[in-house]
């Protein structure tokens, strides 16, 4: 049975507590007397029917009771990760649900109370904040609207009805089309927030999230921004500036036009100014400013391995190509140069049979850094991730910890606050590890974090921006085994480790994309996404009943996790949750080509590498396959079904009119259907022999099919002895047809 919700379980203290997480109610918006009434941005209100919680009957993939409901989500449906939800006894539990944003900040040691947040982004990045923060607010104040959330929204999202927009309490029309317009324009974002009277800004990631101008100019209002300061924005932002502050912090670089490795070149050192601030003639050396120092730059490297010609500003696979000669470098400078446009430009060492691992740090105001484990993200596209998994199992246990605490370095070094992600190359053969980048940001793939160490990551950096160590963090302390969670003792987190994380947990991507056409982003409608969670699955989706995806969106717009004792089990977990989902509406998804890549022996193995994807599908050795005979016989069910259908409606409009006639009533039982796939054209003879019964003849071979209508529309066919489930649409380009879940253009 398919519900319009996905179900989690809370409890706390001795009571069972229900909360609506799918947001079917009104949301009451409290007036501030410091906004602004003159705003040239009107906000608006969201006014719904029901006066009840935004969260639903939360039922936790985490919790270790057997009392786990099985549920589904429609394309109306927000499902989250409920990995902090475990069940508060003791000194777990909150040391009063009645405490006051304020009470709890100055009890934790914190210097800044924030009420209000307006969230800079769209899509994924605001669906799930804005549903962490509030899970926080209830668990901890018993309140889940502590937290007030204004958000922006362009006519494309409210036209897609983007879920986010659904889940704050007002939202700010801003002015659509590309996001120069909107989500990354700095004016527009400071503007928004000063007239709102908001207490901080949570940026997301992509859009304006890496632009060191929105820190400043929030800083010089007043108004906390939720994440590093923009000097060490800045500098991180910076690939080049990024690798010569890891050099600087002694985490282990791969040669690069920077330090090419040898006993005379290098490392650069920072030597940061009084800004903050590398100075320019030590950037300077770590760039290649024109085609012939990055042939000087290559060649002092070395061809052997690969080069990697990279733009500083670049990312989401822009401004990255590989070369192994001259030649080709020379041409690859010029496009890289054109793709990302004034960009600083350096030369690396491609490692070869790379895993790109991750750690997860965050780091506070008083100097504290900690890394909640890490990530491998090595299965890739064009550089663009497609599974994310943790922890690393592919690194030994030490090496990882060596990993970590070169990060937690280089955090502390810098005075990093809030969360980021330090990157790196690992070569499992020869067990070494190269630092590849600190993203100043949160990342698409911090749910996977928070599956293993049950810590909120946006609750996390709401914290952090409130002032409040990370050793009064109660999900910290609880990852530190601390017996008192809302304790005050200090955690020296370079000396002290975290306790063992006994589950595995498993990330895909769900995306708009046609795994046909090489991944092309495709938009357009969503009428519906049917998920099926399970006590080991759970995920989450950023588009609304009758939703879609505009021109101007990320093509993601879901994300599934799975969790198990081990990988294997985590893998099975994610696949048998896959092949369930079903996504209805004009837009293509690469959900079943996700399942073909986990069930290969190269992922089962755990042997595959940053290049095996894009090798998968230069050699297009994998492919999404029906056997014709089901997909011809499918065909010409849905046809035959949607032909007696609108016949029989033909005949009733006819009768309402007045008119009589029935000449037309045979044509509704027996008729003709054609079938067109892989350039043959098949011809049936339909018979309707029962209401649910039709007869199809083909060349002298007759079959018999049971077709039953389910109430979303689906046809459940029974013929050659199985159940088949039919779902079709009519597109300019011919019949798209849906086949036990996997999609044929006919």
């Amino acid at each position: 049975m398919w519900r319009n919700s996905l179900f989690l379980k809370i409890y706390t203290h001795k009571i069972q507590l229900s909360l609506h997480i799918l947001c079917t109610t009104s949301i009451p918006i409290t007036t501030y007397n410091t906004a602004p009434q003159h705003s040239s941005f009107t906000p608006k209100t969201i006014e719904q029917s029901n006066k009840k919680s935004i969260f639903g009957t939360i039922k936790s993939a985490f919790l270790t009771n057997n009392n786990v409901y099985n549920s589904v989500v429609t394309s109306s449906a927000t499902s989250l990760s409920a990995a902090t939800l475990e069940a508060p006894s003791g000194s777990d539990a909150p040391a009063s649900l009645g405490e006051t944003v304020e009470e709890y900040v100055k009890s934790r040691g914190g210097n800044r109370v924030i009420r209000k947040v307006l969230i800079a982004n769209n899509g994924m990045a605001a669906t799930k904040s804005i549903l962490s923060m509030r899970q926080w607010a209830y668990m901890e104040f018993g309140d889940e609207n502590a937290i007030k959330f204004v958000a922006m929204a362009t006519p494309e999202d409210l036209k897609a009805n983007a879920e986010f927009i659904r889940l704050a309490d007002s939202f700010v029309e801003v002015e659509g089309g590309k996001n120069l317009n909107n989500y990354a324009n700095v004016d527009v974002i400071t503007k928004i927030a000063q007239e709102q009277g908001v207490d901080a800004v949570w940026p997301g990631w992509g859009h304006a999230s890496e632009n060191p101008k929105l820190p400043n100019t929030l800083d010089a209002m007043g108004i906390k921004f939720i994440g590093p300061t923009g000097p060490v924005m800045s500098v991180l932002g910076d690939k080049i500036a990024a690798n010569i502050l890891a050099q600087t912090a002694k985490v282990a670089s791969i040669p690069w036009s920077g330090s090419f490795g040898g006993p005379d070149d290098g490392p650069l050192q920072a030597n940061l100014n009084a800004e903050g601030t590398i100075p320019d003639e030590i950037f300077e050396k770590g760039t290649a400013r024109n085609v012939e120092e990055a042939v000087e730059a290559a060649e002092r490297i070395g061809y052997d391995n690969g080069i990697m010609i990279k733009a500083s500003e670049g990312g989401g696979g822009k401004g990255i190509r590989f070369v192994d000669n001259e030649a080709d470098l020379r041409n690859a400078y010029i496009q890289v140069q054109n793709e990302v446009v004034g960009s600083p430009i350096f030369i690396m060492q491609l490692c070869k049979n790379a895993r790109h691992i991750e750690v997860q740090i965050v780091g506070d105001q008083h100097g504290n850094a900690v890394a909640l484990n890490g990530r491998d993200c090595s299965t890739q596209r064009r550089f663009q991730k497609i599974f994310e998994e943790g922890p690393p199992a592919i690194v030994p246990k030490e090496t990882f910890h060596e990993m970590e605490l070169a990060a937690q370095r280089l955090t502390q070094n810098i005075g990093y606050q809030g969360a980021g992600t330090v990157e790196y190359l690992y070569n499992a053969d020869s067990n070494e590890y190269f630092f590849l980048e600190l993203n100043p940001r949160l990342q698409v793939e911090h749910p996977v974090t928070e599956g293993i160490t049950g810590a909120n990551l946006p609750a996390t950096q709401l914290q952090v921006a409130m002032g409040i160590p990370l050793y009064n963090v109660p999900e910290i302390r609880k990852l530190y085994g601390r017996p008192d969670a809302y304790g005050t003792d200090p955690i020296d987190f370079l000396e002290e480790r975290y306790r063992d994380i006994d589950t595995h947990v498993i990330a895909a991507r769900i995306t708009a994309e046609n795994p046909d056409e090489g991944f092309k982003p495709t938009s357009g409608s969503i009428e519906r996404v049917k998920f099926q969670s399970t006590p080991n699955v759970w995920g989450y989706f950023s588009v609304g009943a009758n939703g879609g995806i505009h021109e101007f969106a990320d093509s993601q717009f879901g994300h599934l996790f799975a969790k198990g004792p081990n990988r294997e089990s985590a893998r099975k977990a994610l696949v048998l949750a896959l092949k369930e989902v079903e996504v209805r509406g004009d837009i293509r998804n690469s959900v079943e080509y996700l399942v073909k890549l986990l069930e290969t022996d190269d992922f089962k193995a755990n042997t595959i590498d940053t290049a095996w994807l894009d090798g998968i599908l230069a050699e297009q050795s994998i492919s999404v396959e029906m056997p014709d005979h089901d997909v011809v016989v499918a065909a010409a069910i849905f046809k035959a079904f949607e032909h007696v259908k609108s016949s029989t409606e033909d005949v009733m409009e006819s009768f309402r009119k007045g008119q009589t006639g029935t000449g037309d009533i045979p044509g509704i039982n027996s008729f003709s259907t054609e079938v067109a796939y892989m350039d043959t054209k098949y011809n049936f003879q339909v018979e309707r022999i029962s209401p649910d019964v039709y007869r199809l003849t083909l060349a002298g071979n007759v079959i018999d099919v049971e077709v039953t209508e389910t109430a979303e529309g689906a046809l459940l066919a029974t013929f050659g002895g199985e159940a088949h489930r039919i779902l079709g649409m009519d597109e300019p380009l011919g019949l798209r047809l849906s086949l036990d879940g996997n999609t044929i253009l006919m």
